[in-house]
């Protein structure tokens, strides 16, 4: 791979698209932004809103709170504030900008708000519809598929405004190009240009470093960060998995911080840079090798997922967790070899952790993620590994991680089918 050639430029355009920036979790975030782009469509509030969204939105919306709602929680929450108070040219920071005065606005509209939830059955993954009525009967409708800023339809009373061609694949794996592999990642790190990247990873560091300051500063959810710290706060592998889990503490339990996000989720995003950046403090690395290594982590965690999808039962943080004991890897020294069995040994730790929607336990998760990923790459370091035939490992690192796509997206399925029977009390 050289600077020139195609392959260097679609990782480049795949950072670009993947690393961006957004403020809460980013499913009720999607649901704010699809219902802020339906009000200004029907150009006023409504009376109704009836909110017709796929299973894993439904799960990923119920337990986490809504930045700029007082704490509220849901579906009706998220849609809420984005009615009366979404920015809708604002994307995923479509409640960045939320005053005080519209944060009142919203309580007391939702006072008399009406709404209706159904769970859509267009076999999609990721799937929001928002349709609005006003008091004079006229209707507007937004709707959001495959990935959370994806408008396919905007509509007023009956007349299309916009209109694009949903994905084609309703099981919705990621449409990352099938150009990223491990040694091509690696190949990739080595030989970036940095100032083809150096805004999103600056981005990235900012954003990332300062709502773990924050989780680590204020009282949220479990306050999972500060538990881990209380007995250990000096040794690094400690810190690393204290501060990607009190950004989780944070955003899943009403920060208004933004966060830049991976594969389409803010807790995958911190998970797979918080750790590294924790570390290139530690090892006194310099500021291109912390760069080098951040390729490394954000790149890997995004092939692992793509062939997983967005949303899945299968919990996001392992793989972005795999990523950050290999981005750990490159601080010290390791390549492509050392990567490759860091990854496959994480992957064979934690393969079995589910998802169950967004929420405070999130932080606990992203520390064993990422245990995981240190615990994969001190393996490697004192010549252990995992092999091909232990479970659903197989030689080579791009075959097993092709088995995890498999188990996530197939193999789960109906897994993702009962959490949420289990989660919405359905027998």
């Amino acid at each position: 791979m050289d600077r020139q050639d195609k392959t260097y430029c679609q990782y480049i355009e795949i950072l670009k698209k993947e690393l961006i920036p957004a403020m809460g979790c980013t499913e009720p975030i999607a649901v704010a932004y699809c219902a802020a782009m339906a009000r200004s469509v029907l150009g006023r509030l409504p009376v109704r809103t009836e909110l017709t969204v796929s299973g894993n939105i439904i799960k990923n919306v119920k337990s986490v709170i809504v930045p700029n709602t007082g704490g509220a929680r849901g579906l009706e929450a998220a849609a809420g504030i984005g009615i009366v108070a979404g920015k809708e040219g604002l994307g995923l920071e479509v409640l960045s900008q939320v005053t005080e005065s519209e944060q009142k606005e919203f309580a007391r509209w939702m006072e008399t708000a009406v709404f209706s939830v159904e769970q859509a059955q267009d076999g999609k993954l990721l799937s929001i519809t928002v349709r609005l009525w006003d008091e004079d009967g006229h209707t507007a409708a937004a709707q959001i598929t495959d990935t959370h800023d994806h408008i396919v339809l905007l509509e007023k009373d009956g007349s299309i405004i916009q209109k694009e061609t949903a994905g084609q694949n309703n099981d919705q794996q990621a449409s990352v190009p099938d150009c990223l592999t491990v040694e091509g990642i690696c190949q990739f790190a080595e030989i970036a240009d940095i100032e083809d990247v150096r805004e999103i990873l600056d981005r990235q560091i900012q954003y990332n470093t300062a709502i773990a300051d924050e989780g680590l500063r204020g009282d949220y959810g479990a306050n999972i960060g500060k538990v881990l710290l209380h007995n250990n706060p000096n040794n690094v592998k400690t810190r690393a998995k204290a501060r990607a889990a009190a950004g989780s503490d944070a955003r899943m339990n009403g920060c208004e911080l933004p966060v830049v996000i991976n594969s389409g989720s803010g807790n995958q995003g911190m998970t797979a840079s918080l750790p590294v950046i924790e570390y290139a403090a530690e090892l006194h690395a310099d500021q291109d090798t912390l760069y080098r290594a951040l390729l490394v982590s954000n790149l890997l965690a995004i092939h692992i997922k793509s062939g997983i999808g967005c949303l899945s039962a299968y919990c996001g943080a392992v793989s972005a967790g795999a990523s950050a004991g290999a981005g750990i890897a490159w601080l010290r020294g390791g390549r492509f070899t050392e990567i490759a069995h860091t990854v496959v040994n994480a992957l064979a730790i934690t393969s079995g952790i589910v998802c169950d929607g967004a929420k405070a336990s999130c932080a606990a998760k992203i520390a064993i993620a990422v245990d995981a990923g240190l615990m994969g790459y001190e393996m490697y370091q004192m010549g252990q590994q995992f092999y091909g035939g232990d479970g659903i490992i197989s030689r080579g690192v791009e075959n097993t991680i092709r088995n995890i796509g498999r188990l996530g997206h197939d193999g789960m399925r109906e897994t993702d089918r009962e959490i949420l029977n289990i989660m919405t009390c359905v027998d």
